[in-house]
């Protein structure tokens, strides 16, 4: 009987090596794409604001930047009355999320829609003190 549980044992293990060796020698040859693709998906806060602005020529983000110092001192959390964050939009524009990579997207939009370009914004701020 004791013979039997020990080899019963042995058994057990050996297979269980064996699987575990078959199960790491069939993950190498899955393709790691699949892994790198949801890691890609986990950009920074900081990777996202890059890529926001990316397609901003270098005149509209030095504009943009300027902006972003006149109205906050470039804080994500400055607040004046009804207005939030570095480009100092409205809370209602903001929809509720109030996050650096939101801030940058609504003021790009809101920018777009009134001005065209934030060195047009910009231009309109020198004359006017707001945007």
């Amino acid at each position: 009987m004791k013979n039997f549980r020990l080899k019963s044992i042995l058994w057990l293990v050996l297979i269980g090596c064996a699987f575990g060796m078959m199960v790491n020698v069939a993950s190498s040859w899955i393709p790691q794409t699949t892994i790198t693709a949801q890691a890609s998906k986990k950009l920074t806060q900081a990777q996202k604001i890059k890529k926001i602005n990316a397609k901003l020529s270098k005149a509209n983000r030095a504009a943009k930047n300027w902006i972003a110092y006149r109205e906050s001192g470039y804080s994500y959390t400055a607040r004046n009355g009804k207005c939030y964050g570095r480009y100092q939009l409205l809370r209602s524009y903001l929809h509720g999320n109030l996050s650096p990579v939101n801030q940058e997207k609504r003021a790009n939009t809101y920018v777009k829609g009134r001005y065209g370009t934030w060195v047009k914004a910009k231009k309109f701020w020198q004359h006017h003190r707001w945007y």
